[in-house]
């Protein structure tokens, strides 16, 4: 083996120590007595001196040497870690992580001068002992014995790793390194025979446990892995290829064949795209380093915990979200958690906890990352966005608490006081909205005033090779949909899919199990106008985007298969309605469909009317109308009265020609889905007088089991989700009282005082 090899081995293994030294360190600080920790760190700065003297850099073997001795002294229990010496020590990560990659870009470990951090090292080894905490460390019955070093001379042993690689990763390539873990718990990289600089006794010992780890782990070059899972996608499209080409063939000898194929090419798809799988873990290791020095920044006392650093994502979702959680770990300690006093005046402990948790559910992994800091204001948050001008003042005044706290994902927007070396630029979290979103994950975030913020992110596995619903649209074409954002199909037929489809606003909405679902035209969605529909069947693709359902209707629904993802050109990348491209089993091109471009295209996520909405949200709290969160459709009644419908009482909105409605007696009717059903005219309750104008009326159905009441009103306004309080009860007959909604004061229908005592209660009950 070559130098250049040498050194790349050197490289990538200082790598691997270092990022564990991080962790360790700051678990050192937690718990100075920690003798395996203090002896494994020992080891790995001891490994780094003498290999960066073995090949003649000679910066970084002092800074290394300064740093060995006074770790020395704490190994000895001379001295007791403190939080200057934590410090230090991490100097020391930091400068050799600096020069690791000055050697790697240059051959050399650079010329920066290191020489007051080496005198920082120097004094703080030659300080006055603590004796008091020698003798705590002398305190318990039997001793504590270390673990024996390697030998002081460890180049000769990197010589012999170098020997026993048949192909060292090229220069500058991210490895993948198997990990393992000792009795301790402590998790360590395997080492190739040679690098395991510990005595013959402790060797023999481990041997005893467990094969030698050269036998059970291997460094290869990431780069390689790419290649092989670009080839395993060509195969997969083959497949399907031949798949496809079978369905249509008998010979019981080729069918069996294509099956084994199918088998094989499943199999080798999955074990290909596992080695490309790592533990959440790794990037997870970095951040109590990031915490403890944020903490000490800001003043802040924080504690770390996390759960489910093993579930394990595609190495190429790992790189795409390293930087969003960094981003919003800072976050929870900068802005989140609150300095000891404050807290302790809230009757909170003084040391904050910030919590991340991953976990696989429903074919996706789910992170979260909670702090138990002062959580976030919408208030505050309201003010500030109308200050910088990102909302206006009147849409402010609309947004629920949730809604309000969303909008720190906007472009510009940041509740920080003063600009920083951590925040207050606005540049951030619309940043990490933007890159969760281009991987096909999705973001929110839940925050109680006093309590805590949470932020919940749902990504894919993998983006290599995903499943995917085939539709087409009116022209033909064959588009592909994620599963990962579908929830369910749709198919009306005949008169439900006539009659089915309601529009307020000019925006066709479903009423599916109680939800009003807002509808995309898929061709309407491309901005290619209005296609020939077929009027007797209507096929809706139920879809979510950032927490919102809605419907995308298509022209035909094919089968789910698995896709290989292709990037789109970059004549197409700017098209937000697209995600990428697969060549489906004919050899024919298909789009991907980015169900979150489209759902923003239409206005459907932006849009109130597309909130969930269904009697089991309002119809728990429905005769009480002061409950916090009530669903209510709004309405003109005559010329300018502004009046409310809770909509638990809303079974249908139909729209009638005048011609259509006739006379029983003395109340007016109407024929409606076989029966004869009854209209109570609200402009006549409330005002005297006739709604008027128009070859149309607007018709809020309201029905008890299999009777209905048709409410006929001047015009349908919006449907809102608001916070009812009752600010003026009324004496006047129907109505309950006036609320403001939308800062418009609003009279709340009492529907079933107008229904019990008009005379379509007589028609109503003969029904």
């Amino acid at each position: 083996m070559n130098e250049n090899e040498i050194v790349r081995e050197f490289l990538v293994e200082s790598a691997e120590n270092l990022d564990q030294l991080d962790q360790a360190f700051v678990q050192l600080e937690k718990d100075p007595h920690d003798r395996t920790n203090l002896a494994g760190i020992f080891r790995t700065i001891h490994t780094i001196k003498g290999t960066s003297g073995f090949l003649g850099f000679g910066t970084l073997e002092r800074v290394a040497h300064a740093g060995e001795n006074l770790l020395s002294l704490l190994r000895e229990g001379t001295l007791a870690l403190d939080a200057p010496m934590t410090s230090a020590l991490l100097r020391v990560v930091d400068a050799t992580r600096r020069m690791l990659t000055h050697v790697e870009a240059t051959g050399s470990d650079g010329g920066e001068d290191y020489s007051s951090l080496i005198a920082e090292l120097e004094r703080l080894a030659t300080r006055t002992p603590d004796t008091s905490a020698v003798v705590a460390e002398a305190a318990p019955d039997a001793p504590v014995p270390l673990p024996a070093l390697e030998p002081a001379n460890p180049p000769i042993a990197v010589l012999q790793t170098a020997a026993d690689v048949d192909a060292p990763a090229p220069q500058g390539a991210a490895s993948l390194q198997v990990t393992q873990a000792d009795e301790a718990g402590t998790t360590v990289p395997n080492r190739r025979s040679g690098q395991d600089r510990r005595s013959g006794d402790d060797r023999r010992a481990q041997d005893e446990k467990a094969p030698a780890a050269a036998d059970s782990s291997l460094r290869i070059d990431v780069g390689l892995l790419d290649r092989l899972m670009n080839l395993v996608g060509e195969l997969v499209l083959a497949r399907n290829q031949i798949l496809q080409y079978t369905a249509t063939q008998t010979d019981s000898a080729f069918v069996s064949a294509t099956q084994r194929l199918n088998l094989v090419t499943s199999e080798l798809q999955e074990g290909v795209m596992k080695t490309r799988m790592q533990p959440i873990g790794n990037i997870w290791t970095k951040f109590p380093r990031i915490v403890r020095d944020l903490a000490v920044q800001c003043g802040r006392e924080v504690r770390i915990e996390m759960e489910g650093r093993d579930t394990e994502l595609d190495k190429t979702i790992i790189e795409a979200i390293k930087d969003p959680l960094t981003h919003i770990v800072r976050n929870s300690v900068d802005h989140g958690i609150e300095p000891p006093d404050e807290r302790a005046a809230k009757g909170k402990p003084r040391e904050g906890v910030l919590s991340l948790r991953a976990f696989h559910e429903g074919g996706q992994i789910n992170i979260e990352i909670a702090d138990d800091g002062a959580g976030i204001d919408p208030e505050k948050v309201k003010r500030k966005a109308v200050s910088r001008g990102i909302i206006a003042s009147e849409q402010a005044a609309r947004l629920g608490d949730h809604e309000a706290t969303r909008l720190v994902f906007l472009p510009g927007f940041s509740t920080a006081e003063k600009i920083s070396n951590i925040s207050g630029r606005g540049v951030g979290m619309d940043v990490v909205k933007t890159n969760i979103e281009k991987i096909g994950g999705q973001v929110d975030i839940h925050s109680v005033v006093g309590s805590g913020t949470t932020l919940k992110i749902k990504i894919p596995l993998t983006l290599a090779i995903i499943p995917a619903l085939i539709v087409a649209g009116a022209d033909g074409e064959r588009y592909a949909i994620p599963q990962v954002s579908l929830l369910e199909l749709v198919r009306l037929e005949g008169t439900q899919a006539r009659t089915g489809i309601e529009s307020i606003q000019g925006t066709p909405f479903y009423r599916l199990r109680g939800n009003l679902l807002p509808l995309v035209y898929l061709d309407e969605a491309f901005e290619r106008g209005t296609a020939q529909r077929d009027p007797e069947v209507v096929n809706i693709v139920v879809l979510k985007a950032d927490d919102r359902q809605f419907g995308l209707i298509v022209d035909a629904i094919h089968d789910t298969e698995e896709i290989v993802v292709k990037p789109l050109g970059k004549q197409l990348k700017g098209i937000a309605t697209f995600a990428g491209a697969t060549i489906m089993g004919d050899g024919r091109v298909a789009l991907i469909l980015d169900v979150m471009g489209i759902a923003q295209r239409a206005h459907v996520i932006s849009e109130a009317r597309d909130r969930r909405i269904s009697e089991g949200d309002a119809g728990d709290h429905a005769g009480d109308p002061q409950h916090d969160l009530q669903a209510l459709l709004v309405c003109r009644v005559g010329d300018a009265d502004r009046m409310a419908i809770p909509l638990n009482r809303v079974a249908r909105l139909e729209e009638f020609p005048t011609t259509s409605i006739e006379r029983s007696g003395s109340q007016d009717v109407v024929q409606y889905r076989g029966v004869i059903m009854p209209l109570i005219d609200l402009s006549t309750v409330f005002t005297g007088r006739p709604t008027q104008g128009g070859d149309l009326r607007q018709v809020v159905v309201h029905g008890e089991g299999d009777r209905s009441v048709g409410l006929v009103v001047g015009q349908i306004l919006d449907i809102v989700n608001e916070r009812i309080d009752i600010q003026r009860r009324s004496t006047r007959h129907g109505v309950l009282g006036s609320v403001v909604i939308q800062q418009r004061v609003t009279d709340l229908i009492d529907v079933a005082a107008v229904v019990g005592t008009s005379s379509a209660s007589d028609t109503w009950a003969a029904a």
